[in-house]
């Protein structure tokens, strides 16, 4: 069975930082790639970062390049995003998605179906 749980999230202020973590279970690490995505209130779902297991590289999104930061832990299958310098236009309920196909270095991960649970940043101003 695939799982991918979720964890971190809260509230900070503007500038402040929070650490998701995504682990999944059912796949392979190298696998797949994970995909990070953000829903602000009245906005659509839009992804804003693609981290390629296999290869270690990583997409960011203009909105986010420069302050945030994905890395991994092969061994634990985990996957975090560190995110810097929060703004309030960050607040938004993040999650994470895997792809195990046609995903590709430096681009966005296409969406497969596989996706963790949602948790809340709020960024106050």
């Amino acid at each position: 069975e695939v799982q991918l749980v979720e964890s971190g999230g809260g509230s900070v202020q503007t500038g402040g930082s929070l650490r998701l973590s995504c682990v999944v279970s059912g796949f392979s690490f190298g696998d797949y790639a994970i995909g990070w995505y953000r829903q602000a209130p009245g906005k659509e779902l839009e992804e804003f970062s693609c981290f390629v297991t296999s290869t270690g590289s990583i997409w960011y999104d203009d909105s986010v390049k420069g302050r945030f930061t994905i890395d991994s832990d092969n061994a634990k299958d985990s996957v975090h995003l560190q995110m810097d310098n929060l703004k309030p236009e960050d607040t938004a309920t993040y999650c994470c998605s895997a792809c195990t196909r046609a995903y590709s270095d430096n681009s966005q991960c296409p969406y497969d179906g596989y996706w963790g649970q949602r948790t809340h940043v709020t960024v106050s101003s």
